[in-house]
């Protein structure tokens, strides 16, 4: 199946999850450019380093950095936070977000910055939780209007934080973990409001958060590498198909889009991995047929 064709046909139940590849694509590559945000906050704290070592992972790399840092965590992150600022929409973030917005299709990203809440013209939406942290803002979302059931409208929720909340940003190996630690408590947890022992879906602690979303739609993976440095996510996926082996009548699809690179030897493995969780790998033939598909142009 193509992409095309996949935007055709599940138009009125997906869940876009969009990662920093979007950020990458045609001109915006040389304005939200991720990785060199990364590599000149860590010249600061390592002399010399000019790009990110083969063998280290983007996410360990962040945390070596954080350590010959002189214990400057919160300053590196405000500094992530601050160097965001700047990045702006392009077409492509319009014509995706757009499309959203038409289908009242929820966004999920990994990303940090607001270039998409920009694209679709939306606000900043603080729900009433008494519970609420900055460290996990799950319930905060960008939208038109504050939304209860994210599943029902669209909506741009934040998987990995957001730059307004410095201390939510998740960028290292350590952040991941934190994240694993607090979610794992939500899905698996003793309490009688986890979603494995939630007798109403509605009920449970993450049902007015992202989380909701990985569980309760048909998830269309869009600009992700999903490598093994997504620790967070993978373990998601993993939790996501055990729910569904528990829970066969509550089963979603999900579909991920990739370019072939013949040179990256651990495609296979990653695509094995998708595959076992419940993910169908969809090739496309280049970048622009993703981020520029007539698809997102569909009424």
């Amino acid at each position: 199946m193509k992409l095309e064709t996949l935007l055709r046909r599940r138009e009125p139940d997906l869940a876009l999850v969009i990662g920093n590849g979007i950020n990458r694509h045609a001109n915006a590559a040389a304005v939200n450019s991720w990785d060199a945000l990364l590599i000149g906050i860590a010249r600061d704290c390592i002399p010399g380093v000019t790009k990110v070592p083969p063998g280290t992972a983007l996410t360990e790399f962040y945390d070596v950095v954080e350590l010959k840092s002189d214990g400057r965590t919160g300053a590196l992150q405000a500094e992530f936070c601050q160097s965001m600022a700047d990045w702006r929409p392009f077409p492509h973030h319009r014509r995706i977000m757009e499309w959203a917005r038409r289908h009242r299709t929820p966004v999920l990203t990994t990303n940090f910055d607001e270039v998409l809440s920009h694209a679709a013209d939306c606000e900043f939406q603080f729900p009433p939780d008494p519970k609420f942290t900055a460290f996990y803002p799950w319930g905060c979302h960008f939208a038109r209007h504050l939304i209860d059931d994210p599943c029902a409208d669209f909506g741009i929720w934040h998987i990995n934080g957001m730059a307004r909340y410095k201390t939510s940003i998740r960028l290292g190996l350590s952040h991941y973990m934190q994240s694993v630690r607090r979610a794992g408590g939500w899905i698996q947890g003793r309490s009688d409001e986890s979603l494995f022992r939630a007798k109403n879906r509605r009920d449970w602690q993450g049902a007015r958060t992202w989380m909701h979303l990985v569980f309760n739609k048909p998830l269309l993976f869009v600009g992700l590498a999903l490598a093994e440095n997504e620790v967070f996510l993978r373990w998601l996926l993993i939790e996501r198909a055990k729910y569904f082996r528990m829970f066969p009548e509550r089963r979603h699809d999900a579909w991920y889009i990739y370019v072939d690179d013949p040179r990256d030897e651990r495609q296979a493995g990653k695509h094995f991995f998708l595959e076992s969780v419940g993910i169908r790998c969809i090739e496309a033939g280049s970048y622009g047929e993703i981020y520029d598909n007539p698809g997102w142009m569909h009424a």
